[in-house]
């Protein structure tokens, strides 16, 4: 396993800019998410980690070498990288174990106990060693991938969306076995992806890229937590920003007077902000009637969505603000109902719109605000 270090990478393709300036450490043996929208430039990234493109400048190491920029260009294929495309890339001429054995030197290929360790090592039955890829499900197809990637013992392992044509309850399958497998074999491994549950609930740092920028790198928790602007808060889940005033040491809006965290070491001026919450942070109770706001707020439920394991209230605050809360599927309220709203924990405090400062919409949703 090796570390891999990105420095100032620039990639445009024609007039138009795709990455800029782009610094990204992988340590040893961990694993990081590229998380971003569609066209954020993080597909570009791989890419030119893999060496299948050649950056304009700055430079790609793995370990102490340099394989990418600086006067040098090693190929793809000497880079000890493995590569596990989004539709898995299995040849439809080989069974199992020959896509697996593919890429080794010809005396491993005929090693069958080699072939069983990795199909052992992603969660797959041996049995399967004979068959061709189109008698695997997706998920299956998705592993065998994996273990051809891991086969050579490569020191970077990239995955490129390997779950996003799966379905649902087959994703987190084949997530969990590859999270798995990638932990036991011990591999440093970047996955590209614009799915947050998959970035927060597999990587050990997520690198969050806008613009072709990368604008915030830290662990899962930080990120959802304490995000780096509110385009990031709204991107790694959803959120409840509000229109607020900082006087006295609390942040006053819709949902009451708050306590509050900073999001930088700049003390927070009294004046106009934003503050942001999670829809887990607000607690619906039946409101009382001799002590009108003694529980937060009074609002109206709008609507309720039913997911199972959990629900969102969609609810009407006073003025006509609208805000979400994220609750337990069990003991619901109806729509039409009146509840009174806490918020538990602490809001994040934002500049407010209009500011001009990078990173910070001009404006915020319709359903946010």
């Amino acid at each position: 396993m090796s570390s891999l270090t990105v420095k100032d990478l620039t990639k445009a393709f024609g007039t138009t800019p795709v990455l800029t300036g782009v610094d990204l450490h992988v340590p040893s043996g961990s694993f990081t998410a590229l998380l971003g929208p569609s066209g954020c430039g993080k597909t570009t990234l791989l890419r030119l980690i893999a060496g299948f493109e050649d950056p304009d400048t700055g430079t790609v190491a793995v370990g102490d070498r340099v394989v990418a920029g600086a006067g040098r260009g090693v190929a793809a294929r000497r880079r000890g990288i493995g590569f596990v495309p989004q539709e898995g890339g299995l040849f439809p001429h080989l069974t199992v174990a020959g896509n697996i054995s593919f890429g080794l030197p010809r005396r491993q290929r005929r090693d069958g106990g080699r072939v069983r360790d990795l199909l052992q090592l992603v969660g797959l039955d041996a049995d399967l060693a004979d068959r061709s890829p189109h008698q695997l499900s997706g998920g299956q197809q998705q592993r065998v991938a994996l273990a051809r990637a891991l086969a050579p013992e490569p020191s970077l392992v990239l995955l490129d969306e390997p779950f996003s044509s799966l379905d649902a309850a087959l994703r987190e399958e084949t997530r969990l076995a590859v999270s798995a497998a990638l932990t036991a074999s011990g591999a440093t491994a970047v996955l590209v992806t614009h799915d947050q549950a998959e970035a927060l609930s597999m990587a050990d740092q997520v690198a969050v890229l806008r613009d072709g920028r990368l604008v915030q790198r830290t662990d899962p928790r930080t990120l959802y937590r304490r995000p780096g602007d509110l385009d990031v808060a709204l991107f790694v889940g959803e959120a409840v920003v509000l229109d607020a005033e900082i006087r006295d040491g609390r942040a006053h809006c819709a949902l009451g007077s708050l306590a509050y965290e900073q999001t930088s070491a700049d003390p927070v001026a009294d004046g106009a902000a934003r503050v942001l919450l999670r829809p887990e942070q607000l607690r619906l109770s039946a409101p009382v009637p001799t002590a009108p706001g003694a529980r937060g707020p009074i609002a109206k439920v709008r609507s309720v969505d039913f997911y199972g394991h959990d629900s969102r209230a969609w609810l009407e605050l006073p003025g006509g603000v609208r805000v979400s809360a994220r609750l337990e599927g069990v003991d619901l309220p109806s729509a039409g109902d009146d509840v009174s709203v806490t918020v538990r924990g602490t809001a994040l405090v934002f500049p407010p719109v209009g500011t001009g400062l990078p990173g910070y919409p001009d404006s915020v949703p319709a359903h946010l605000a």
